[in-house]
Parts: C-alpha cells; sequence; structure tokens
C-alpha cells in the first residue's frame, strides 16, 4: 500500500513539475530576447530528461525528425536558390504586378497559403520566403512584416487538404476521409472551404494592418539567373513531397528524406560545377542550426508534457465541459484548441483529442464530423498567434534571425493574433451551418 501511494505521489509531482517548468520556459520565451529560445528550450527538455518527466529511452521518438531533416534540406537548397538569383527575377514579376507595398504582402501571402495547401507548411515557408526576402531589399524596407504574414498564412491554409498538414492526415484516418472529402462530403461542402473563407477573411486584415504600406513598387531591373540548377531542384522536391503524400503508409520520414536529397543534388552539382569547396562548405555552415536546436527542444518538452498526461488531461476538460449542448460543446472544442495550440504543438494534441471526440460523439448520438472539424480548425490556426505555435512560424522567425532581424512575442502577435481570430471565426461560423 505504501509502495503505491509513493508511487502515485511520484507521478503527480513529475506532472506538478512538467506543468511549472513548461509554463516557465513559454514565460521567459516571451520576455527574453528571440536569440535565447533555442537555449531556453533545450535547457528545459534537458531538465525534462534528467528528472524523468520524460524517460531517455523515448527522446528519439518525440523528435520529429522529418521536420528536423526536412529544414536542414529545404535550407541548402534556397541558400543556392538565392544565390542562383532566381528569386530576384520571381521579385521583378510580382512587383510589376502589385500597386504597393501593401498589396506586395498580400500577394505573397495568398501565394504562399495557395502552396501549403499542398506540401508542408515549413517547406512552403523556406521556398517563397528568400522571395519576399528578395522583394523586400529591393525595396528598401523591413522585411518582417511579410515573413511573419507568409508564415501565418501558410499555416493557415494547411489544413484545407488532405496533403496539407499533418494534422489533416489524422484527421483523414479517424473520420475515413479520402481527399475529395475535403471537398464534398456527403452532399456538404468540406473543410477545404470553410479554411478558404478564413484566408479570403485575412484580407482586410492585411489591408488594415499594412494600410499605412502605400509606397508604390515597380522593378525596371533585368535579372540574369546564374544557375537553374537549384530552381529545379526547389521545383523537383515540391514535386516529390506532393507526390509522396499520396502513396498511403509511407514512413514518417519520406519527406524529410525528399528534402535532404534534393539538398545534396544542389550541393554536388554547384561543387562538380565549380570547384569552389568553400562556397559549398559556407553553404553547410549557413543552416538554420538555432531553429533546429529550438524545435528539438520544443518537441521534447511537448513529448514530456503528453508522456504526463497533460495534454489528455486538457482534451478531457474541453470535451466534457460542454455537457449535453452541441453549439456549447462546438464552441469550446474550436476555441479551446485555439487556446491550446498557441502553446503547445497541435499534432499530439490532435492525436489525443480525435478518439475523445469520436466517444463523446458516440455518446451524445451525433455524428462526429461537425466536432472533427472543428477540432481541426481551432488546432491548425491557433499555432498562429505565437511565434513557437507552430514550426512554419519558428521557421520564418529562424529565417529573419539570419538576416538580422530578431521578432519578439508582441511583434508577433500584432499580425498572429488578428489573422487567427478572423480565420477562426469564418470557419467557425461555416462548419457549423453546413454541419451542424
Amino acid at each position: 500500500m505504501i509502495f503505491f501511494i509513493i508511487v502515485i505521489k511520484g507521478v503527480y509531482m513529475l506532472k506538478t513539475i512538467a506543468i511549472i517548468l513548461f509554463v516557465i520556459m513559454y514565460a521567459l520565451m516571451i520576455f527574453l530576447p528571440a536569440k535565447w529560445r533555442p537555449w531556453i528550450a533545450c535547457t528545459t527538455a534537458a531538465i525534462f530528461l534528467a528528472v524523468g518527466v520524460l524517460p531517455f529511452g523515448d527522446l528519439a521518438h518525440v523528435i520529429d525528425w522529418n521536420i528536423l531533416l526536412m529544414i536542414f534540406g529545404t535550407v541548402i537548397i534556397v541558400d543556392y536558390f538565392i544565390q542562383s538569383k532566381m528569386p530576384n527575377l520571381i521579385a521583378n514579376h510580382i512587383l510589376n504586378l502589385s500597386p504597393n507595398v501593401m498589396w506586395t504582402t498580400i500577394f505573397m501571402s495568398l501565394f504562399s497559403g495557395i502552396i501549403s495547401a499542398f506540401i508542408d507548411n515549413v517547406a512552403t515557408v523556406y521556398m517563397v520566403a528568400p522571395v519576399a526576402l528578395a522583394i523586400c531589399k529591393k525595396l528598401k524596407i523591413s522585411p518582417v512584416a511579410m515573413i511573419i504574414s507568409i508564415a501565418v498564412s501558410s499555416n493557415l491554409q494547411g489544413a484545407a487538404t488532405l496533403v496539407g498538414d499533418t494534422t489533416s492526415i489524422m484527421l483523414a484516418g479517424a473520420a475515413k476521409m479520402d481527399f475529395m472529402d475535403f471537398f464534398f462530403m456527403n452532399g456538404k461542402l468540406g473543410i477545404f472551404f470553410a479554411v478558404e473563407l478564413g484566408a479570403l477573411f485575412t484580407i482586410p486584415i492585411m489591408m488594415f494592418l499594412f494600410r499605412k504600406d502605400t509606397m508604390p513598387v515597380s522593378s525596371d531591373e533585368h535579372t540574369e539567373v546564374k544557375d537553374y540548377i537549384p530552381t529545379i531542384a526547389m521545383v523537383g522536391h515540391i514535386v516529390f513531397l506532393i507526390a509522396a503524400s499520396f502513396i498511403p503508409d509511407k514512413p514518417e520520414i519520406t519527406n524529410g528524406v525528399i528534402c535532404m536529397v534534393w539538398g545534396v543534388v544542389c550541393v554536388v552539382w554547384e561543387y562538380l560545377a565549380t570547384k569552389d569547396k568553400d562556397t559549398m562548405v559556407e553553404n553547410i555552415k549557413n543552416v538554420d542550426y538555432a531553429t533546429m536546436a529550438l524545435l528539438a527542444g520544443l518537441f521534447t518538452v511537448i513529448g514530456g508534457i503528453q508522456e504526463q498526461g497533460i495534454i489528455t488531461d486538457l482534451a478531457d476538460i474541453i470535451a466534457h465541459m460542454g455537457g449535453g449542448n452541441v453549439l456549447l460543446l462546438f464552441t469550446i472544442i474550436v476555441w479551446g484548441s485555439v487556446l491550446i495550440s498557441a502553446f503547445v504543438d497541435n499534432i499530439p494534441y490532435v492525436a489525443t483529442m480525435l478518439p475523445v471526440i469520436a466517444s463523446v460523439s458516440n455518446e451524445m448520438g451525433i455524428a462526429p464530423y461537425l466536432l472533427f472539424f472543428g477540432l481541426l480548425v481551432g488546432a491548425t490556426l491557433g499555432g498562429n498567434i505565437t511565434p513557437i505555435g507552430a514550426s512554419a512560424n519558428i521557421a520564418g522567425i529562424g529565417l529573419l534571425r539570419k538576416e538580422g532581424y530578431e521578432v519578439s512575442f508582441k511583434d508577433f502577435m500584432k499580425i498572429g493574433l488578428p489573422f487567427t481570430v478572423a480565420a477562426v471565426v469564418a470557419g467557425y461560423l461555416f462548419i457549423w451551418f453546413v454541419w451542424r
């Protein structure tokens, strides 16, 4: 009996330690300069492992190696892509289409959103951001607002299709949905239209946020592309990512391997073409290791939170607060998911909530689709509130840091929060009136 009491006390003590450390970690990330975030996350992760919040043997399983490999490979492609001058050429065309800076930002954001509906959000940011950086350098303006908008937009539209985000794939598995069910299902408009409606609602938000950016833009420059192989690699890895998304039961690390292979293609080609070893070494050194360390630390911390059952506790609280009122339950699931996903990676949260929602729906005698779609809208869009709420945001902030721009929580939330509220309100209303 004493043994069991000690075990129970030990379990609750670890859960309490995990919660306290988690809160302290986020507080430090909010109030300290952005350059300290990787150190804060990794230190918290180390403490989690040291005190047993996360068993050391589980470390390799909680880190998303697929995301880390994607970042490593894609950053290498991006470096060669930038050096080839292709982003400058694309930037010239976009500038010629845009009447002013505000519409340039809006076009770039919508462009990234469309792409992210079909490939991973992180890959989208790394593909579109170099073009945005080239545009901002031409205009001699800060790229912070444009890169944040691109990251938020890519994260927003990841839930539009089955292949756009991991959470969409998880939902498809739980609800037995195929690719076309995201567009039309059971004679009703699917979640694709809810997400796209949310994207449209962000346009007036951007028009208001960037209303002062009225400087006219144009480009009379003629840019010569130095090498088309990096562009082929950029397009090639996107095509391969899209193709791989249709392969059932593929290894989880597939996308990471694709990005790494195309990154190696760039390195090998450029070395064979130029014999310039120094440039090759410099490009490998330029990989955003700080962002990778931050993500690895956060993956470990979230793994510890999940190990201690904290995410499950949150899911149970949300699922049972609605009682027998479907509208109240739907509202709690959507907005509760927004709040939680602002601080917790949405993948373990959605994985935990899907069976809970299925069970609650069964008890209430209703089809689970309304609550499933509400969960996806809330959990996917909620990560847009903070700079560390989604991998795409972390990638965008990492790129800005490499350019010498530090982004605070406050700076990010000025854009991320109104984006999130507008998109979630639109998705929330659409899903309720179509699927209730």
